[in-house]
């Protein structure tokens, strides 16, 4: 398909890599966005309804090729479908600054969702901060995290070998339930129930759990008997297609997206990157989402050959 040339104000972009957010697109490549939400979660640049099959995506790095003089020539990041080339807004680019990695930007989604997260749950200095769940969104919130003054992070998982994750992020690793009333935030990311039932378990009393999880159709049975009612719990919910309401009325999404993609001058993120596949074989990567045998990081497709 060939592009038109871009008008004013608009951009012309060769992808140089996309990355795959494995909780959402999984969703999408399963069909399982329930149709009550089929507005709400369209990426910005989607072709076609769900369920899928849909052109989906919104995490892609590229070179703008033509456009304003202040965008020729630079990396930016684009909430985009995986495609090879494309033609936006110049307002939908986020310029990434030259100390990270064009591999690395892909990840500026997952750092928006940390930021949101955060700005939900309100860690304060010196807190005790559990984060179930060590995947791409939790391991981005656990590494923000840490640059609290004072902060105890921990990461929980299941998955023992996540703990190398975590050692690379600075952050503590658990595979083992932590004890009740020995956090003072907790947050859930873990994609499952079970999960959000540790991180209920994990609460203090008086406290509550922040849930980033999104489980489209799925049911999520809890136990809400026991000591949930007596040691008064809560749950909140936390979602990156709106600012947090501690920040919505003197933050923007865009300002959110351009912070996150200057936290990611921070190395350490690159822990947060899984494999890599060229473009040729996202059809084979798209089923692993499908039948959940994907990895648990940032999948990154490269279009340098594209």
């Amino acid at each position: 398909m060939r592009l038109p040339p871009p008008s004013e104000g608009e951009a012309s972009v060769r992808t140089l890599w996309t990355g795959l957010s494995r909780g959402t697109e999984s969703l999408v490549a399963r069909g399982a966005v329930p149709a009550s939400e089929h507005d709400r979660m369209r990426a910005p640049f989607q072709e076609g309804d769900f369920p899928f099959p849909v052109k989906y995506g919104y995490l892609s790095v590229g070179r703008v090729e033509d456009g304003p003089p202040d965008l020729a020539g630079r990396t930016v990041f684009a909430l985009y479908p995986h495609q090879s080339r494309f033609v936006v807004p110049a307002a939908a680019l986020t310029v990434v600054p030259d100390g990270v990695p064009a591999r690395r930007a892909v990840l500026a989604g997952a750092i928006e969702t940390a930021v949101n997260v955060l700005w939900d749950a309100r860690p304060l200095v010196g807190d005790r901060v559990v984060i179930v769940g060590a995947g791409m969104i939790g391991g981005a919130i656990a590494r923000l995290a840490r640059g609290i003054p004072g902060a105890d992070v921990t990461l929980v998982d299941v998955d023992e070998s996540k703990r190398a994750v975590a050692d690379a992020l600075g952050v503590g690793f658990t595979a083992a339930e932590p004890a009740g009333d020995g956090a003072d935030v907790v947050i859930e990311a873990s994609g499952s129930a079970e999960g959000l039932q540790v991180a209920l378990r994990a609460a203090p009393t008086d406290g509550e759990v922040v849930v980033a999880s999104w489980f489209g159709d799925r049911p999520v049975p809890l136990e809400l008997g026991a000591d949930f009612h007596s040691r008064r719990l809560a749950i909140r919910a936390s979602q990156v297609g709106a600012v947090a309401s501690s920040r919505r009325s003197r933050r923007t999404t865009q300002d959110r997206l351009a912070l996150a993609v200057r936290l990611l001058q921070d190395p350490a993120f690159d822990a947060l990157l899984g494999a890599s596949s060229s473009w040729r074989q996202l059809p084979d990567v798209t089923s692993a989402l499908a039948d959940g045998t994907a990895g648990p990081l940032c999948h990154t497709i490269d279009w340098s050959a594209a």
